[in-house]
């Protein structure tokens, strides 16, 4: 008796309040569906193959996630779009604390909490503008990686010992001799402070690249031994 009871309340039509909750939980599985499918797009396909960088492409799945799921479900709140502009704030001012997050990841990460926002966002889009959206959103940013910011020539900070070698008239002489210190064709050189007691001086050296991959580390001018040159 109990079996039959249980069938035939499974059976029951649905009230409207229970259609209309049954119609939300599958707005919120398509959204999300959407939402992630296209960070994950953007962070393994566009993202990682330049960065290689593991601890972004995680940071940028949970943080997307989280957004998504804040701004979806404080759907009416007067909170929802202050909420989402106090992120782009609180990321823009502390940038993290911890570490110099690179320009490239901030950008990105500045990208993704807007995609989210949007897909998150229930008020005034249905799914097909959110897909219409989503497309023009990894269509830029596709385009940006592949054509305008494909990077030709990489930077790099040295710190040189051969001072002798920096001023105009031996221009040619110091190429060749990074060029043989660093193993990369060198393509101009730019002489920072000079330290003539040390004998050291500070070059931003310009190379052909064509790795097509970011290398973070080109931009450090310190090392974390001070002493390393002396």
């Amino acid at each position: 008796m109990t079996l039959l009871t249980n069938i035939s309340e499974l059976l029951r039509p649905l009230s409207p309040d229970e259609t209309f909750e049954g119609i939300e939980l599958i707005k919120l599985c398509l959204s999300f569906g959407l939402n992630f499918l296209m960070v994950w797009i953007i962070c393994h396909f566009l993202y990682y193959p330049k960065g290689r960088r593991r601890d972004y492409y995680f940071t940028f799945i949970l943080l997307s996630v989280a957004i998504f799921m804040m701004i979806y479900l404080m759907n009416g709140s007067q909170m929802e779009i202050g909420a989402a502009l106090g992120l782009f704030a609180v990321f823009g001012i502390l940038r993290y604390r911890t570490e110099s997050v690179p320009i490239r990841e901030m950008t990105y990460l500045f990208y993704l909490v807007a995609i989210s926002v949007v897909n998150g966002s229930t008020d005034h889009m249905d799914l097909l503008e959110k897909l219409m959206a989503n497309v023009i959103f990894l269509s830029v940013v596709w385009g940006a990686e592949r054509f305008a910011l494909q990077r030709k020539v990489g930077c790099k900070y040295v710190k040189y010992d051969n001072i002798k070698l920096i001023t105009p008239d031996k221009s040619q002489e110091l190429k060749a001799d990074l060029e043989e210190r660093l193993g990369v064709k060198v393509q101009r050189v730019e002489v920072g402070a000079v330290d003539f007691i040390k004998d050291m001086t500070m070059l931003r050296v310009y190379y052909i690249d064509n790795s097509n991959r970011l290398k973070t580390v080109d931009h450090m001018t310190n090392l974390k031994d001070d002493n390393a040159f002396e």
